[in-house]
């Protein structure tokens, strides 16, 4: 099964699943960006939604894209909002967004099911207006070495989702490949992640 055809598979459950890492997520990008105010947001992998909601209340206009379309109907479905636009696209294709439109893009837990970072990289510098800001939150990848991805359960047993590993170093080439400038990098646990390796690791870059 392809990586699109599984996300549509996992909409129907992916809010309701137990996820620890996605709750992480979501509760890292509030804690990043709380305090900040955009003009212009595009969400790249907005799945169902998760951080739409958020993004919304400090984003003067958002941009959602995926490419499922079930993921993406349901976000549609639990977000109405004035100033949101979701669109069906692949991220992997040049974005139907103009240079230098966008103040902030945001990636989460998208970039494992990637191979060329470097496209997503410079398509995000691209879109983004001179200092404007990349916020990445993905599966760190000491979990991957673990054998660690994205995974659901199904009536017929787990189905795991493919991913690629990139090491921190990867995201950092990617990010000087496009001139970005690396502003913070942290490292994530869930609360229960007691003496485990990082769950999560998160950049910001600026252009």
């Amino acid at each position: 099964m392809n990586i699109q055809k599984a996300y549509d598979t996992w909409s129907s459950t992916y809010d309701s699943d137990e996820n620890r890492t996605r709750d992480l997520d979501q509760s890292v990008t509030q804690k990043t960006l709380a305090n900040s105010c955009y003009k212009s947001i595009l969400e790249i992998g907005c799945g169902t939604g998760k951080n739409t909601r958020f993004l919304s209340q400090v984003g003067e206009i958002v941009h959602a894209i995926d490419f499922s379309e079930d993921m993406i109907s349901l976000a549609r479905e639990k977000l109405k909002s004035n100033n949101v636009t979701f669109t069906l696209a692949d991220l992997t294709r040049p974005w139907h967004c103009d240079t230098a439109s966008i103040d902030l893009v945001v990636c989460n837990l998208v970039l494992e099911h990637i191979e060329n970072l470097t496209f997503i990289f410079s398509e995000a510098f691209r879109v983004l207006t001179d200092g404007g800001h990349f916020f990445v939150c993905e599966l760190h990848p000491f979990r991957q070495y673990q054998g660690t991805q994205a995974n659901f359960q199904t009536t017929h047993g787990t189905m795991e989702i493919q991913a690629f590993v990139h090491h921190i170093s990867d995201f950092l080439d990617a990010a000087k490949s496009s001139e970005f400038r690396l502003e913070e990098f942290k490292e994530w646990w869930h609360e229960t992640d007691q003496n485990k390796p990082p769950r999560l690791a998160s950049f910001m870059f600026k252009k």
